[in-house]
């Protein structure tokens, strides 16, 4: 597992002159030298210390004695964990569950002996089982899914596209979520909660180890095959709550039906349920890492592509350490299009604009998070900006590395924004669907249901919600129809393609908007012109960096794109390794190593995924990583750096996304003519070392009157709160832009 050369089963690091053979070292490898402490949490410090006790749910106190349910990431090369779990079944611990997608396990332990297993040296770190809550026709004309389809003979709507949609539940007798013969598109079902609550009081019920029940609950009797739906109970009432049918068919809703046309992106991808919030909108950080476990599991047999997370668990922690970062980056790893809801955290609660608000795993530098724009109810864009409650980078987690010193991640998110005002979908409701039986979030707030012009006949029914939560599976959608006509495309390549081809809002930031908003005309004729083996050859170790990614006979497509009408240039920039802008060319004529959905880059710290696989078979058995600590290209010669062109990191932190296109056009920028060698722990770039601070050093004040925020910590039950919560920054009534 220290070798980073060859992986086991299909993946394998593409070598070649442009490559040096690397060697790479467990990310924990020194964990035995990081202070014991400096392993947990904030807030889970606080409660060890005695400086806090939270009414929270991953808290409990048991005649007498409190008891905390936790997630421990670890190091150990056995996967089984053996020995961590004896260690903590040792301390009056209970094992919960033995994670797939993560090298680690949820526990139940007393809180005066969590030190006990802090303290061993194959743990990396411990934090909370944390709420985990939603984020809280007109989609595709405005988006450029009407101009996309256009593009091919065939039509693009997502077939042949799996999108698993880890929420609230989906109603799948909505017909929105039928295919054109009206049968369901829902291909399977999976209840986290369910299964967690068919272990009642187990987790809390010290020296047992549940890892085997629980995985039997979830590979057996609470996963259904679309064959035996009809015949299970909770099929009559899906999604009590209502926002995961709402997400999946903004994703791939076939809504024209009825007058509003509610179709989604992808009107007929096929969607995956796995169902991790209640009844009420909130979940724990146990269940969606199990259900990201079945999803990457699953998704070479079942043709799963893209996976949407419209929700979020506050968090300081690091994307090194956080185990949802770990999760959704091993999922990427996998070849998974991981697509995550940037938050609604964009304001403080005295309207003031904060900074820094990003959760998690959107706080990951591997998957595509999106903000929010408000399109206003028109299909043009021109009117289009930035949602006021759309969370802000950069993103603040933090840790120590291995050798104890400070680490802020700093990464420029979100990456793109997409709309997320008033948006039109599915509204649950049981089979029958009559009023009385209406989701919790259009029962509780019936304005939400006042769609003018729907008929809201029995599973006919819509509702419009705001948010983040609704912005991320437009942007599912794009990646199915993206995937749908190039399935080389690796994960990386679909969000460099997402935002090579995004069009700048005016007037907003990188922290507000990434590189801007969505384009989905532009993003399937990139995906088109290129090479449909890129995957395949990489994972056979056959693409090296710089070899050609252009198809056959094809040439990058004109840097433009006509939307109902009006005309605008793409943005030509991306971003990577944490905070560089890059543009030109040479991005997509050439293949660039970060495309390699098992490298994850941030600055000077490059991590390897490696993934085995249960034998002869594409099913993922474990995940380890490592850093790659030699000589590694990043970027080959020949790619632009924009971030270059200001005069210093600060004075473009806070300069318009506009700009940077501006210097794309205008053909400034430094043309890398080296590339970005990662070289003894440090990035080398045009005979540059780059400082660690190069985005935002601790204590570094944005501007005058603007708010950063150390992380995201949020009070239970307000996690990233939806529109129709009243205790949400969003008003459902107005246009978000208060």
């Amino acid at each position: 597992m220290l070798s980073c050369s060859i992986f086991t089963g299909l993946r394998r690091i593409a070598s070649g002159c442009a490559l040096a053979v690397t060697l790479c070292f467990p990310v924990a490898a020194l964990a035995k030298d990081k202070p014991a402490k400096a392993k947990l949490s904030i807030e889970l410090a606080a409660v060890v210390d005695g400086l806090s006790n939270p009414a929270s749910a991953w808290v409990r106190n048991i005649d007498g004695q409190l008891f905390a349910s936790m997630v421990v990431v670890s190091s150990s090369d056995d996967t089984t964990l053996k020995d961590l779990r004896k260690s903590v079944l040792g301390s009056g611990g209970t094992i919960n569950y033995v994670y797939t997608s993560i090298n680690g396990l949820a526990m139940t332990l007393p809180v005066g002996r969590v030190m006990e297993v802090a303290t061993r040296p194959d743990v990396v770190a411990i934090v909370p089982n944390r709420s985990v809550a939603r984020t809280g026709g007109l989609l595709q004309a405005s988006t450029g899914a009407t101009e996309a389809t256009g593009t091919y003979s065939g039509r693009l709507d997502g077939s042949g596209i799996g999108i698993a949609v880890l929420d609230s539940g989906v109603q799948a007798s909505h017909l929105n979520l039928s295919g054109p013969s009206r049968l369901p598109r829902v291909q399977a079902a999976l209840d986290l909660v369910q299964a967690s609550k068919a272990l009642g009081n187990l987790p809390w019920t010290a020296g047992l180890d549940n890892a085997a029940l629980a995985k039997l609950k979830v590979d057996t009797s609470l996963y259904l095959p679309s064959n035996l739906l009809s015949s299970v109970t909770r099929v009559t009432r899906t999604d009590s709550y209502g926002h995961g049918t709402h997400v999946a068919s903004i994703a791939a809703g076939r809504g024209n039906y009825q007058l509003p046309d509610s179709s989604g992106i992808a009107p007929n991808a096929n969607v995956f349920d796995v169902r991790v919030l209640d009844d009420t909108g909130i979940g724990t950080l146990a269940d969606v890492l199990a259900g990201i476990d079945w999803v990457i599991q699953n998704a070479a047999l079942m043709k799963i592509r893209v996976m949407n997370l419209s929700l979020a668990a506050s968090s300081t922690d690091s994307f090194l350490v956080d185990p949802l970062a770990r999760a959704v980056r091993n999922a990427t790893a996998a070849g998974i299009v991981v697509v995550v809801a940037a938050g609604n955290m964009g304001k403080s609660a005295d309207g003031r604009e904060t900074y820094g608000s990003v959760g998690s795993p959107g706080h990951d530098p591997s998957v595509i998070t999106v903000g929010a724009s408000n399109p206003r109810a028109t299909a043009a864009r021109g009117d289009d900006s930035v949602a006021g409650f759309s969370s802000r980078g950069p993103t603040r987690g933090r840790t120590l590395l291995d050798d104890a010193s400070p680490w802020l991640d700093n990464l420029v998110k979100p990456d793109l924004v997409a709309p997320g005002n008033r948006i039109v979908g599915a509204l649950a409701t049981d089979v029958l669907g009559t009023r009385s039986s209406w989701n919790l979030l259009a029962t509780t707030y019936p304005e939400l249901a006042a769609v003018p012009g729907a008929s809201q006949a029995p599973n006919q029914t819509l509702m419009q919600l705001s948010g983040t939560s609704v912005a991320a599976p437009v942007v599912a959608g794009a990646a199915a129809l993206m995937l749908q006509a190039n399935p080389g495309l690796t994960p990386p390549l679909v969000k460099a393609i997402l935002q090579y081809t995004a069009q700048p809002l005016p007037g907003a930031n990188l922290f507000q908007q990434g590189v801007g908003q969505l384009n989905i005309e532009g993003a399937v004729r990139l995906a088109g012109a290129l090479r449909t083996d890129i995957a395949t050859a990489l994972a056979a170790g056959r693409l090296k960096p710089g070899d050609p990614l252009l198809a056959a006979g094809r040439a990058m497509p004109a840097p433009q794109s006509t939307l109902n009408g009006q005309t605008f240039a793409w943005g030509r920039l991306i971003t990577a390794g944490g905070n560089y802008v890059l543009s030109g060319d040479a991005l997509f004529t050439r293949f660039q190593p970060f495309y390699d959905p098992t490298l994850t880059w941030t600055r000077q710290i490059v991590l390897r995924n490696s993934i085995s696989y249960w034998p002869l078979t594409t099913v993922a058995r474990s995940f380890s990583e490592s850093r790659v600590t030699t000589r590694q290209l990043l970027v080959t010669s020949g790619v632009l750096r924009i971030d270059r062109s200001f005069s210093s990191a600060a004075a473009s932190l806070l300069a318009p996304t506009a700009s940077f296109a501006t210097q794309t056009a205008s053909g400034s920028g430094v043309i890398l003519s080296e590339g970005v060698i990662l070289s003894e722990g440090v990035i080398l770039s045009e005979g540059v070392i780059l400082s660690e601070g190069i985005i935002l050093s601790e204590g570094v004040i944005l501007s005058e009157g603007i708010i950063l925020s150390e992380g995201v910590i949020l009070s239970e039950g307000i996690i990233l709160s939806e529109s129709a919560d009243p205790l949400s920054r969003i008003d459902p009534n107005s246009t978000g832009e208060r």
